[in-house]
């Protein structure tokens, strides 16, 4: 899925290419800038280690380049996993060991470590120290570790499936929120200049609005674009090449793809608009769950097409009015 702000294969590369390396050349989410600025610059004062950071929200909106900044902010290593790699006690403790004061340790998706791990993971933040067990049984001994004073950087997409005792041991919380279309439009012209392919305004505002307001997902099309411009033996990236790339694509100017289309399609046309339950939806749909909840849901209640409500999802007036289907309000007041 090209609009999807999950990340790909491909993006690995791409992010690593795009990222910007402070928060300088980082565009948008302002206030979160300005306070992790402050965080970094009181901590380089006092030489230490800032405190430990919970970054949420939508994936795509630059959770691991925020975390990459901070590190190049404080002169401080950085080592990068993620919840679901982090599988035995033993994987975090050989992680935790292996880190020097000052390390930043960045776990991604860590809303899935399991209840184990954060058990351990408790006594490393707020104590810097390390409980190993050796042993089974009555003759099995703990053995206590001090550990080098990091900092963890915690980022997820579901805030409320962390835990309340991991979330308040960290010191800072910020949440990431979809940006505007202005500040995807200079982190285009930004990302252009380095994949060296000249955009024009025109060009740059049109993928900015299929963008689903999300700058992974900005930095994917434009690369799918790039790719129609230069097999049209074009220079430039303009509007005229953007919209049929996007049409080639199927992703129309909202940045909807055919199945997100599919999704309120089913909601209107199988079950009168809804309510409809999550599961019933992905059935009907043969989507995954989780798909629908992480990958579209997000972005389709962001721009008010969907609507979740205690007996399920409904598809809203203005889902009815895209599509290009009659809304037939007395009737769906009468299902909510």
């Amino acid at each position: 899925m090209i609009t999807s702000s999950a990340e790909q294969i491909d993006d690995t590369k791409l992010d690593i290419t795009l990222r910007p390396q402070a928060f300088s050349e980082y565009v948008g989410q302002e206030n979160t800038k300005k306070n992790l600025n402050i965080l970094i610059k009181a901590a380089q004062k006092r030489k230490e280690p800032i405190e430990h950071v919970l970054l949420y929200g939508p994936a795509g909106l630059g959770k691991t380049t925020l975390a990459h900044i901070i590190a190049n902010e404080m002169g401080a290593n950085i080592r990068t996993t993620s919840g679901p790699a982090i599988e035995k006690v033993g994987d975090l403790g050989s992680i935790l060991t292996n880190l020097s004061d000052g390390d930043i340790l960045f776990i991604d998706e860590i809303h899935r470590l399991n209840k184990l791990i954060e058990e351990v993971l408790y006594p490393a933040m707020e104590d810097f120290k390390l409980d190993i067990i050796i042993g089974k049984g009555p003759s099995a001994k703990t053995l206590q570790l001090d550990l080098p004073r990091f900092t963890l950087i915690g980022a997820t997409t579901r805030l409320g499936s962390i835990s309340s005792p991991l979330r308040n041991r960290f010191g800072v919380i910020h949440r990431l929120d979809f940006y505007e279309n202005e500040d995807i439009e200079k982190i285009l012209h930004r990302s252009s200049k380095i994949l060296e392919i000249p955009i024009d305004s025109a060009g740059a505002a049109s993928i900015s609005r299929s963008s689903r307001r999300t700058p992974r997902v900005a930095n994917r099309l434009l690369k799918r674009v790039r790719d129609f411009t230069q097999v049209e033996n074009e220079k430039e990236i303009n509007e005229k090449l953007t919209l049929q790339a996007l049409k080639n694509l199927e992703i129309d100017a909202l940045g909807l793809e055919p199945t997100d289309r599919h999704i309120l399609a089913t909601i209107i046309e199988k079950f009168s608009g809804g309510p409809v339950g999550i599961q019933t939806l992905a059935a009907a749909t043969m989507e995954e769950t989780e798909t629908i909840e992480d990958v579209y849901e997000p972005f389709l209640l962001q721009i008010g097409f969907l609507a979740r409500t205690p007996r399920g999802r409904v598809a809203t007036e203005q889902a009815y009015k895209h599509l290009g289907i009659e809304y037939n309000k007395e009737n769906q007041n009468k299902l909510l």
